[in-house]
């Protein structure tokens, strides 16, 4: 089976004033579009061809640039999309929030770690908070659409949630103003899925 384009689950205007419906659009429907076409294309008739995207993910051949590269657009947007709402749901708590204190010493420090690490990439790309199996959490970033199930990328461990800060996530509304939509996305994220996607990933 070909991948297809996710469903967001909520409508394009629906982040507003924090996201803009127009930027969520082309967002969703022509980048992340391009991505999968892109990736379907990369893929046929290879031995990834019915592999789940995950599993492509972690074993890629890191040269194979046009399945790096949109796979990677994939799988990264996929995430982002699920762990943004309008609704802003749950509240940081439970084991997630034991290893954010664990690690650093409070929610207030690592948004501040999470924002400094999604500035300080430059170019385009993604901050990422990772958990190890151990329980660990960690911060890091990658370029382009890199992200920490490639070999070698990031922090390791598993992505639980990833900002993208890619110009086109955020130019149309919010121009050269990078820490403006990292601040924004802070009233967006769904922590109940963030929360959800520590566990699954320290199983």
């Amino acid at each position: 089976m070909a991948f297809t384009l996710p469903a967001l689950g909520y409508a394009y205007d629906a982040l507003e004033p924090n996201i803009d419906a127009r930027t969520m659009e082309i967002h969703h429907t022509k980048h992340h579009q391009a991505y999968i076409t892109n990736l379907n294309n990369a893929i046929a008739g290879t031995d990834m061809e019915g592999k789940s995207l995950e599993d492509i993910m972690t074993g890629l051949d890191m040269t194979n640039m046009p399945v790096r590269n949109n796979g990677g657009g994939h799988w990264n947007h996929s995430l982002f999309w699920e762990i943004i709402h309008p609704e802003n749901k749950g509240m940081l708590s439970g084991p997630l929030a034991a290893a954010i204190d664990t690690a650093y010493g409070s929610k207030e420090v690592f948004m501040e770690k999470f924002a400094a690490a999604a500035m300080t990439r430059f170019g385009s790309g993604w901050a990422w908070l990772c958990a190890h199996k151990d329980g660990r959490v960690e911060i890091c970033s990658s370029p382009n659409q890199d992200n920490p199930l490639m070999p070698g990328v990031g922090c390791g461990g598993h992505p639980i949630m990833g900002l993208d800060v890619w110009e086109h996530a955020y130019y149309l509304h919010y121009q050269n103003r990078r820490a403006d939509y990292i601040a924004a996305f802070w009233n967006v994220v769904n922590w109940n899925v963030v929360e959800n996607n520590y566990k699954a990933a320290i199983k």
